[in-house]
């Protein structure tokens, strides 16, 4: 239609289509610089190995140089499942339990040490904040070698020290790695013990937000301590709970240094979660198609998970 048949009213709202074109192409160049780092970053070190990632899992893949790397189309994935020692459901059974084991005892010590740092009559708070986020700092390495002293073998171990020659409350000392239970369990107080400050930081900055009129309000009216607790702090924080038991969730269905640096899948590939058994699969027994099917169901079962409770985040204010 030539601009001559256009209505001044058409005519004014396509100028002001085009003026907010230009506006929002001019305000996209000036940031581009600065984010540009960032998108090559993101497509370098996380699209392109994830798709690789999917691509690789259907194909009977091998590192030789010219290799022909046939499609195998979902071969990998029924190998998966089809290995006669059971090893991925295993390992995804230990992935739940991790999640069930950890996530609840993580985001209770994280909401009870700010709740109690966070106190009146606490002094000292960014000392107590510094020491709890120090294993976060700290290497999985370093943190591993503390954990094997103290859960070693016989008396010479800090913890069969005390419960046995000390309480006397085991008849022998526990033999931590070689028992499925107790390697469970040493592999969960290793993830707390490491992870624990992080929940504990952002508990504590969610907590300075909160109004004091509304503790004042509370006194007033006779509540206790207990009361404040449970009906204003808990329900004000349930956004922030959102997003760390998330967090949390993500990081145990991640284990790998837990268990990579402590059992290696012992006893008997008895302790081994998803990542630590795409690790031996793809690096040791150089099988990469299901190693790279294993990555991509897990892939899956993360996003569909968080995707869902990213939801209810969106849906939350926090006063």
């Amino acid at each position: 239609m030539p601009d001559s048949a256009l209505t001044p009213d058409t005519k004014q709202s396509t100028m002001m289509r085009k003026s907010k074109f230009r506006l929002g192409l001019r305000q996209w160049m000036t940031v581009l610089p600065f984010v540009a780092i960032g998108f090559i970053g993101i497509a370098v070190f996380v699209m392109y190995p994830m798709i690789r990632n999917i691509i690789i899992s259907f194909q009977d893949y091998s590192i030789m140089p010219n290799a022909a790397n046939p499609w195998v189309g979902f071969d990998n994935y029924t190998k998966v499942f089809q290995d006669p020692n059971d090893r991925f459901l295993i390992a995804l059974r230990n992935t739940f339990l991790n999640v069930a084991a950890t996530v609840p005892v993580n985001w209770f010590l994280a909401v009870f040490f700010a709740v109690l740092i966070n106190a009146r009559f606490v002094k000292f708070k960014i000392a107590f904040r510094t020491v709890y986020y120090l294993p976060i700092v700290t290497s999985w390495i370093i943190i591993a070698l503390l954990f094997k002293y103290l859960f070693a073998d016989g008396d010479g171990g800090f913890i069969n020290f005390i419960l046995h020659k000390q309480l006397g409350i085991i008849a022998e000392p526990i033999s931590w790695r070689n028992n499925y239970w107790s390697a469970m369990v040493m592999i969960w107080l290793f993830h707390i013990w490491k992870t624990v400050g992080w929940g504990v930081v952002i508990y504590l900055a969610a907590l300075q937000g909160i109004p004091k009129d509304l503790y004042e309000a509370a006194e007033i009216d006779g509540a206790n301590a207990g009361q404040k607790f449970w009906k204003i702090t808990i329900p004000l924080l349930k956004p922030i709970t959102l997003f760390i038991v998330i967090n949390l969730i993500n990081g145990a269905f991640g284990f790998f240094p837990q268990v990579y640096f402590i059992t290696q899948g012992g006893p008997m590939n008895q302790t081994h979660v998803i990542p630590s058994l795409i690790y031996i699969e793809a690096f040791q027994n150089l099988k990469f198609g299901p190693a790279s099917a294993m990555g991509v169901m897990m892939g899956v079962l993360v996003f569909i998970l968080t995707y869902t409770q990213m939801k209810k985040i969106g849906r939350q204010r926090m006063f």
